[in-house]
């Protein structure tokens, strides 16, 4: 347990084990490296737990993505690749993690899953949305390159075609639209429980082994590539003088700094 997130070894009704993972980091969950750090020290725990089964819940954020603030500081001093070194890869491993852990990850979502962090919703095995739940890039707003997965693992999902329209033309999809996608199996006042009901419900042996079929060696070595590029992509982008402008007016919208 860290004051970014907690983590509890929880029995469901069936008896099996799941372990639960709890958001609560500042400025909605932003992906700054030390809560990526924690992430991969609750999946250590995980991995560890004897649990097949894990829950990604959150307040009333699921996560904003990653930290403009934190990359804006670090453009401002000359440090805008460094510090984006410290925070993609580490969110593209964690996206890896969840695609090839032996446990069936369900995340419950409310409010924003954007930037990076959507991608650990499309790595999510299962997924329930509150009504106010919505995902959405944001890349172009700032002049960043896609990571997490966007263009990685999203286009597995749900096909190139509509990845790339949502992607480029930074489209807002809200709770029915996961649904209808199929990113989302449920919308719920009560994602938790949903999403706790899922778990309960899906029979191990059955779920595990669709996973492993799906996520095939040659799948993930494309999502591992393809994760790979987008994280030097994002690093060739972000040191640009008119990311730093576009940075500074999202942070001043008065244009003062």
């Amino acid at each position: 347990m860290t004051e970014r997130l907690t983590c509890e070894l929880t029995e469901l009704p069936s008896g099996e084990l799941c372990f639960h993972i709890t958001l609560h980091a500042l400025r909605a969950n932003s992906l700054v490296p030390a809560f990526l750090t924690d992430l991969h020290n609750a999946f250590d725990q995980l991995e560890h737990s004897g649990a097949s089964k894990g829950l990604i819940t959150s307040g009333r954020n699921y996560s904003s993505g990653g930290d403009v603030a934190g990359f804006y500081d670090a453009a401002r001093q000359g440090r805008a690749e460094a510090y984006a070194r410290d925070v993609v890869p580490q969110l593209q491993d964690l996206v890896l993690r969840m695609i090839e852990a032996p446990v069936l990850i369900a995340s419950a979502v409310r409010g924003a899953a954007t930037g990076g962090s959507a991608g650990l919703v499309f790595a999510s095995d299962l997924v329930t949305a509150a009504p106010d739940a919505f995902v959405q890039p944001y890349y172009g707003i700032m002049g960043y390159a896609p990571d997490g997965g966007w263009t990685a693992t999203l286009p597995e999902l749900i096909g190139l075609g509509p990845a790339r329209g949502w992607l480029i033309a930074n489209r807002r999809q809200k709770a029915p639209d996961l649904l209808q996608m199929g990113l989302a199996q449920v919308v719920s006042d009560e994602p938790e429980a949903q999403a706790l009901h899922l778990l309960d419900s899906v029979e191990t042996g059955t779920a595990l082994a669709s996973k492993r079929l799906l996520w095939t060696v040659d799948r993930v070595a494309r999502v591992r590539a393809a994760l790979s590029a987008e994280t030097e992509a994002f690093v060739h982008l972000i040191g640009r003088p008119e990311v730093l402008a576009r940075m500074n007016d999202f942070l001043n919208p008065t244009g003062t700094e």
